[in-house]
């Protein structure tokens, strides 16, 4: 069976072909003058033009045949029906029987019109002359195409309940068509409901998500735009006043920013945002004497108040290691801030002082009172109560050690006429122990090295301090007898072993070192206190004598 139509066949066709009774070009009629096998008359339709089928064999290349279907399906050739006289690719005229445009049996002769579109390129022919245009009206059917081009027309559409051919297949189109169309398939099913009543909701709904999305968008907008508008221009949030009472307190770390310092306010609850306080101490023209250590603050302060607080020593809470102290004075402060037993610090130091961060030139020392001394480093610390002791003193080695290797301890002490960093860090802490002011370090570190020559001709390589005999007595007497001194056996007491002790006998400060590391180069070899404020050096020893007669006179007037 073709594509484009079949030939009367030995047997009728049957109803459920569903290309029956398709004879016409657009498939709704039989062909003209046929006899209906199944009974009736032959039916014509004198409003519809029917004419003749496009040959397949025209494809093919069979010329004046037609192609004829039968009942069992087998293609049959019969001798043309349709001859053509000329080929649309050769430019032959086509001649068409069996009915005609008008219905009457004969052939109109119509012309072609240009068809730009024309696969075969050609002009066209007209058929015998000029002929009125039967497709010049409103309601004609338009030219007919060559095969190639053609394309199959609508399917029969379903008609509605009372009989009327469907609205789109009438001619009607477009959105109210197609609802239309729904509408009467679910009332068909019993599920119809009003499509004016369906297309509000839809629509209401359309505009409720058109509003939330605008109004989210408008929202989200505004929100970034004001949240913009407060990070860059507007006043950072605040507290008010000087706080609510309630202390808290806070631990700043050395080398802390403003920004950093305000966000441990602000997690603290001190302070309501970091950027505030930023602001504050910006503003405060002492901002750079705000220093590390415990601070005890209040909550829900104001930025200003907090600052200025911090900037007076009454809100400090530091544990402060002064300048020559021995490490038992030191290890008593920290119980007492940590508020533990008395001793408790000592004999931490004493078993874990391997493990607090000594540098390697500090190790294996032998004949020390603590190996700890001279390294609890002279600062402020955060110290507060719940610490650890051991966390306390590595904190301390730990600064001691990033000073020492600052001032260059390991590399001067060769240049000074000593061992390592160890002999000058002992040197350094007799001359804290020794002078009185910081102007006299510097004097008091030369006669330190003077003495220290075996062959000088004041003390023949022994020092003689006071203060290493105190230190191992763990006191600081300053009327001590020569006999008693020489008496007593012990490597810390210079005057009776020559040269430096075991070690530090304290923990020098910073003024201390810088001297011990630069001493004058005077010739001086003794000093006395006269007033216990400053010291006065002398080079010989007769010189010196004048001197300690001249304090024990003002002594005696006393």
């Amino acid at each position: 069976m073709t594509e484009y139509g079949r030939g009367p066949g030995s047997e009728p066709w049957h109803p459920e072909d569903p290309l029956y009774g398709d004879g016409g070009w657009a498939g709704q009629q039989t062909q003209a003058g046929r006899q209906s096998p199944y009974g009736g008359q032959p039916q014509h339709y004198p409003q519809t033009p029917q004419y003749d089928e496009w040959s397949h064999e025209q494809h093919s290349g069979h010329i004046g045949g037609q192609q004829h279907h039968d009942g069992s399906g087998q293609q049959h050739h019969q001798p043309g029906q349709q001859q053509y006289d000329q080929q649309f690719a050769g430019h032959t005229q086509q001649q068409f029987h069996q009915g005609g445009w008008d219905a009457t049996g004969t052939h109109g002769h119509v012309p072609y019109a240009a068809d730009p579109g024309d696969p075969y390129g050609q002009q066209p022919v007209a058929y015998g002359g000029e002929q009125p245009d039967l497709y010049g009206t409103e309601d004609a059917y338009p030219p007919p195409e060559p095969p190639g081009r053609r394309r199959p027309g609508p399917e029969p559409g379903p008609e509605t309940a009372d009989g009327e051919e469907h609205a789109v297949l009438a001619g009607g189109g477009g959105e109210d068509d197609e609802e239309h169309e729904l509408q009467t398939r679910r009332e068909r099913r019993g599920k119809g409901r009003k499509p004016a009543k369906d297309k509000k909701r839809r629509t209401g709904c359309a505009c409720m998500v058109v509003v939330l999305v605008f109004g989210g968008g408008l929202g989200g907008v505004g929100y970034f735009g004001y949240t913009f508008y407060q990070n860059r221009f507007g006043a950072a949030p605040d507290y008010a006043g000087d706080g609510n009472g309630e202390q808290v307190t806070v631990e700043i770390p050395k080398g802390a920013g403003g920004w950093e310092i305000g966000q441990k306010l602000k997690d603290a609850g001190v302070v309501e945002s970091a950027a505030a306080f930023v602001s504050a101490l910006q503003a405060n023209p002492d901002n750079a004497s705000l220093q590390d250590g415990v601070y005890t603050l209040e909550k829900q302060m104001s930025a200003a108040s907090a600052v200025e607080l911090m900037l007076s020593p009454k809100s400090r809470s530091n544990l402060i290691i002064a300048e020559g102290l021995r490490n038992t004075a030191v290890y008593a402060l920290i119980d007492k801030r940590l508020e533990v037993s008395a001793g408790t610090t000592a004999r931490v130091a004493k078993k874990e002082y391997k493990h607090l961060g000594l540098p390697a030139w500090a190790m294996g020392r032998t004949n020390l009172k603590d190996p700890l001394e001279g390294f609890l480093y002279p600062s402020s610390y955060a110290v507060t109560k719940g610490q650890k002791p051991v966390d306390v003193l590595r904190k301390m080695v730990s600064q001691a050690t990033a000073e020492y290797k600052a001032l260059g301890l390991e590399n001067k002490a060769k240049a000074l006429g000593l061992d390592g960093p160890w002999q000058l860090l002992t040197v350094a802490s007799l001359v804290q122990a020794e002078g009185t002011s910081h102007d006299d370090f510097r004097k008091m570190a030369e006669v330190v090295y003077n003495r220290l020559k075996v062959d000088n001709p004041q003390t023949y390589g022994r020092l003689e301090f006071d203060s290493t005999y105190n230190y191992v007595k763990n006191q600081s007497k300053l009327d001590l007898s020569i006999a008693e001194l020489r008496r007593y056996g012990n490597p810390y007491n210079t005057y009776y072993s020559k040269g430096l002790p075991p070690g530090p006998i304290d923990n020098p400060g910073e003024e201390a070192l810088r001297g011990a590391l630069d001493p004058t180069h005077d010739g001086w070899y003794y000093f006395i206190s006269m007033d216990g404020k400053t010291s006065k050096f002398t080079k010989t020893l007769a010189d010196h004598e004048k001197l300690v007669e001249e304090w024990n006179a003002s002594r005696n007037k006393d």
